[in-house]
């Protein structure tokens, strides 16, 4: 990789695979010209004018990790966020997770910053829940104080990851797993704290995720409803996104419980995208005869009926027990 042809064929193969989200071959076009070679070349690309280039430099040098890239990553999230323009909006979330899960602990405190100063101004909703869930990866007692701080400051008005972020932050596994059964916490506040554990679900936090999943069973009649909902929705996503793990550790009673929340599901939204993730989830806890319910509410438009179909053929074919 010396000559200038090389050089530029790495960078283009590089921003190709940041692009169509190619994570496992950007990782291993990174380590292709070694640790010193690459991190020039990365911290060149960040001068780039062009957003998909930072933001493949953004993923490489949170490849490389390191407390110098997390020094870099958090001199140009400053330099993003001054830009002001949809490519440094874009660069800037790119960079809050990559700090997110970076190891060094100097991270934490980069992305402490960056939230004191969302704090200080009139933030999108998008970036208040971006940092939650970054420094949800870098959870620690001393953020108890700022994102307390934090969420009196911007007073937001509707859900926010931050939100849920103070929930987790302030409760211990047992105190989470009472607090997600109790019916008079709202529906709102219990989603909040779903998006943030999408994000990492610690093993002593297993069993307040099964209060989540007897919460939605208890929504059941108001499936519907928009919270109600938006937190199936939710905790739908959590359990997929973590599905190699959860679903293997899901007791025989909140599998009956899911499986319920996704008939009603796919009955209540056979015309609306709202009834794909419950297709997918009945492959992990639904019964062979749940086919034909997928069949009877299976959409017309090929690229949902395709999910569809594929979950009626794992179905038929035997659920899914393991990852």
């Amino acid at each position: 990789m010396t000559r200038e042809w090389d050089v530029k064929q790495w960078r283009e193969e590089l921003v190709a695979a940041c692009r169509f989200g190619e994570e496992a071959r950007a990782r291993v076009l990174v380590r292709q010209p070694g640790p010193r070679k690459a991190r020039a070349l990365l911290e060149s690309m960040l001068e780039s004018e062009e957003g998909l280039v930072r933001q493949a430099a953004v993923l490489g040098l949170a490849e490389l990790g390191g407390a110098a890239s997390a020094r870099r990553l958090e001199q140009q999230l400053v330099r993003e966020e001054a830009r002001g323009d949809r490519d440094g909006d874009s660069v800037a979330e790119a960079i809050t997770r990559a700090l997110g899960e970076l190891e060094e602990t100097s991270a934490r405190a980069s992305l402490v910053r960056r939230l004191e100063r969302l704090a200080s101004g009139k933030p999108d909703l998008g970036d208040v829940n971006t940092i939650a869930r970054a420094l949800w990866h870098k959870r620690h007692p001393e953020l108890l104080p700022v994102v307390r701080r934090s969420l009196e400051t911007l007073a937001l008005s509707e859900m926010s990851s931050l939100g849920g972020l103070l929930v987790l932050l302030e409760k211990s596994p047992g105190e989470l797993q009472s607090w997600a059964s109790d019916s008079a916490v709202s529906v709102e506040h219990k989603t909040e704290v779903l998006t943030v554990l999408e994000e990492e679900v610690p093993e002593p936090l297993v069993p307040a995720v099964l209060a989540f999943i007897s919460t939605a069973h208890a929504l059941l009649g108001d499936a519907v409803d928009r919270e109600a909902s938006y937190y199936c929705e939710r905790l739908f996503i959590l359990l997929l996104r973590h599905r190699d793990r959860l679903f293997l550790l899901l007791p025989q009673e909140s599998r009956a419980e899911l499986r319920e929340v996704a008939r009603r599901r796919v009955e209540a939204f056979a015309l609306h995208n709202g009834s794909l993730r419950a297709a997918v989830l009945l492959q992990y806890v639904g019964q062979t005869e749940d086919a034909n319910l997928l069949l009877a509410h299976r959409p017309e438009e090929p690229v949902l009926a395709k999910v569809f179909d594929d979950a009626i053929a794992a179905l038929r074919s035997g659920p899914v027990r393991g990852p």
